[in-house]
């Protein structure tokens, strides 16, 4: 059962669920591309003694990859962003869990941040201002203007 359901008060209904964007794993992708790349070196450099150094140089590569998308799966998997009837709410971490709430009647503005990249890919950051608080900036998220849409509806 996800956070966001365990919190939910009596009458409250979950509008939109926001999520985090693919392009967090990049990084990772990009690693593994590179360590593809060298693997097919060490193909090229074959019965050279260049094709051991291609070898490490892909493990290494190899590893770097599979931890970028690893941990990006991870971030994805342990964040959680709701819009409720009545707040906002965002969590993230699996064993030390952060959570940040904010009353639907408290929200003055939000924010949308999006790139070039961003908007042809529809992700952004999003930040939302509270009376006499902020909330904490929300990075690569997915579909940034429904998100803020159902924000601002209210």
């Amino acid at each position: 059962m996800s956070y966001v359901n365990q919190i939910l008060q009596p009458g409250e209904k979950v509008l939109v669920v926001g999520r985090i964007h693919w392009i967090i794993y990049m990084p990772g992708i990009l690693w593994l591309i590179c360590a593809a790349a060298a693997f097919g070196l060490s193909v090229h450099f074959k019965y050279t003694h260049y094709q051991w150094p291609a070898l490490a140089l892909a493990f290494v590569f190899l590893i770097l990859g599979l931890a970028g998308v690893l941990r990006a799966w991870w971030k994805s998997f342990t964040t959680e962003i709701a819009v409720t009837t009545t707040r906002v709410v965002h969590k993230r971490g699996f064993i030390n869990r952060y959570t940040n709430e904010m009353n639907m009647d408290k929200v003055e503005s939000v924010i949308v941040d999006q790139s070039i990249l961003g908007r042809l890919l529809d992700y952004g950051t999003i930040a939302i201002l509270g009376t006499g608080q902020g909330f904490e900036k929300l990075k690569f998220i997915s579909h940034a203007i429904e998100l803020r849409n159902a924000i601002t509806s209210r």
